[in-house]
């Protein structure tokens, strides 16, 4: 007997092809959550079908939850993918390549939306999926709003020493978005500083062994709670959303606009 998702691939391989993939956009399926974000504001009505499962997680989401809730969502299975019948996928790196095969035989185009290490980097993916999805217009006023909001938070005084403590204790490196976004708004790496690289491990005692003058922890860990903190008493503590992290895009002028804030705290 044939399993159910080999006989939904024979029915959608012997099924014409459906009207929408006559059109100008191509309808999509969204499984990557960086992806979800950017298609909810470029695609055009009727076009996203349905995004990942984490955007409608407030958890894991770097959405509003009311820009979510427009949108049905998916647990990734190829099997609720084909019965959508979408003309493409975007899809993340970790995509399973059974799903990826199940799709492709289907002729469903998949697309592969990586993680964004810099601004440049994210204006980018904006600008692809735009292109790959047809709305080059969309997709390029997205663009520019957030590159003008990155020119506008530029912080143009002296920086401060900032230490980003993620959960997991951990930090971001140089040559990641969160370092890119802490130079941006006025903060001078801490972890950097230290020779710290990206996912590194930052323990309480080196924190309290040598404190930066700003903490700004983003996530739920039990040593952002730890009395011995209060030793730290020239230290400034500040929270982030973690959500702020998890993504470029339309993401951007948000965190942008919360680290000017914890600057503007710190003067």
């Amino acid at each position: 007997m044939k399993s159910a998702l080999a006989l939904l691939l024979a029915l959608t391989a012997c099924s014409a092809p459906p009207d929408h993939a006559r059109g100008a956009h191509p309808t999509i399926v969204s499984l990557n959550p960086c992806a979800d974000a950017i298609l909810a504001e470029i695609a055009a009505p009727g076009q996203l079908l349905a995004i990942s499962h984490y955007s409608h997680d407030p958890r894991a989401s770097s959405m509003p939850a009311n820009d979510a809730r427009r949108y049905a969502s998916t647990g990734g299975t190829a099997e609720e993918v084909l019965a959508l019948a979408p003309d493409m996928v975007v899809a993340d790196a970790f995509i399973q390549p059974a799903t990826r095969r199940a799709l492709e035989q289907a002729g469903i185009a998949v697309e592969v939306l990586g993680i964004a290490g810099s601004l440049d980097e994210s204006l980018t993916q904006v600008e692809a999926l735009g292109d790959v999805t047809g709305n080059e217009g969309r997709a390029n006023a997205l663009s520019d709003r957030i590159a003008d909001s990155w020119q506008a938070h530029r912080w143009k005084g002296e920086p401060v020493s900032a230490l980003l403590w993620q959960q997991g204790g951990l930090v971001p490196g140089e040559a990641s978005l969160a370092g890119a976004l802490l130079e941006q708004t006025g903060f001078a790496s801490h972890s950097a500083a230290r020779g710290l690289g990206q996912g590194a491990y930052l323990p309480l005692e080196e924190v309290l062994a040598d404190p930066p003058q700003v903490v700004i922890t983003a996530g739920e860990e039990d040593a952002f709670d730890h009395p011995a903190l209060a030793f730290a008493s020239a230290t400034q503590r500040h929270e982030l959303a973690s959500s702020l992290l998890y993504c470029g895009g339309p993401t951007i002028p948000r965190a942008l606009e919360r680290f000017t804030q914890i600057r503007r705290a710190a003067q």
